[in-house]
């Protein structure tokens, strides 16, 4: 079998005393959509940096086409295409020359960077407004421009975190349909970091994180079919007092998530009647469904996706960047091969 095109073997990264990623390892197969899911402050960005070589790990390693993302720090730049959360185009400028650019400083030229920015921009959509001030282009067209920026050098791995920030829904869907159509005229490998789960089903493969850690991995249908049976929510004025009254009777594990007892069990809809003879008056609503990869966070973690870190000890975001000695000190000098 041919090796990953990314490789992450027990990655861990510090800030002071919190731990950002704690033993992180994967790997990623070429021609792979792969998604990072995860809330603010699961490590999701910070792994994107480590990847991108902005941050050194504090243990673990890393390594992109072979090459390992400190020892190789150049060679892993010429590799990898990024798109950061913050746009990186200048406004001022148009399309094409925000790509030529680019291109001068990968050290590209004439007509090989000619013929380059012109695939790109036609493989983007965004051919048609390639002479317009970006600063007159709509939030899509601008992060189109970004993946075509980020794909001008033709990288092994293409680091996305969190690219759709700001976009509306009409707006995200179609960059991920352009992900979609990249892979399939391209092959292009692809890292996503997103906190937003539609995203995440749109992915091969996702692997979860919480605070650090890799909680789950495996395709969206593998890792919901990990909960075997329905989930079912139990809404109640008494919600832990429900939860062990059902364990008590029925010997299921009952969980209080978000204000609402959560139970897994097979067949869900025809449990429900006995539920609700079990416990008349002390249920005020219940639901039945499928497993979600929301539920597949509840079920690793015990707690729900959006609860917030604030005053626990984390932030509800990761530093936006922690400099190495000698490092660069923007994202656009940083990843200068």
């Amino acid at each position: 079998m041919s090796a990953p095109t990314l490789a992450v073997d027990r990655l861990t990264h510090r800030y002071g005393e919190w731990i950002a990623l704690d033993g992180v390892s994967f790997e990623v197969e070429a021609g792979e959509l792969f998604g990072l899911l995860g809330p603010n402050g699961s490590g999701k960005t910070t792994l994107v940096k480590v990847l991108a070589t902005l941050l050194h790990p504090t243990g673990g390693s890393a390594a992109i086409a072979g090459r390992d993302v400190v020892r190789d720090r150049g060679e892993v730049r010429r590799r990898i295409g990024v798109v950061f959360q913050q746009p990186g185009l200048d406004l001022q400028l148009t399309p094409r020359e925000n790509l030529r650019h680019q291109g001068h400083l990968y050290g590209m030229r004439g007509e090989e960077l000619s013929a380059r920015i012109e695939l790109q921009l036609e493989r983007m959509g965004t051919a048609g407004r390639a002479d317009d001030r970006v600063k007159t282009l709509s939030g899509g067209l601008r992060r189109r421009v970004e993946l075509a920026k980020g794909l001008l050098h033709d990288p092994a791995v293409l680091l996305l975190d969190e690219p759709t920030v700001g976009l509306d829904p009409g707006g995200r869907r179609e960059l991920w349909d352009h992900l979609a159509d990249l892979r399939a005229d391209s092959g292009a490998t692809s890292l996503v970091a997103t906190h937003l789960m539609e995203e995440a089903e749109r992915c091969d493969r996702i692997g979860i994180l919480d605070r650090g850690r890799l909680v789950a991995l495996g395709s969206p249908d593998e890792l919901k079919r990990a909960i075997r049976g329905d989930v079912v929510a139990l809404d109640s004025a008494d919600p832990r007092g429900l939860a062990a009254a059902v364990e008590d009777r029925f010997g299921l594990e009952a969980v209080v998530v978000d204000g609402a007892v959560r139970l897994e069990i097979e067949d869900g809809a025809a449990f429900v009647p006995r539920l609700a003879e079990a416990f008349p008056g002390r249920i005020d609503s219940i639901t039945v469904g499928k497993p979600t990869l929301e539920d597949v966070f509840v079920h690793e973690t015990g707690r729900p996706f959006e609860e917030r870190t604030a005053g626990r000890g984390r932030p509800e975001r990761e530093p936006e960047v922690e400099e190495e000695p000698g490092a660069p000190a923007t994202p656009v000098e940083g990843l200068l091969p």
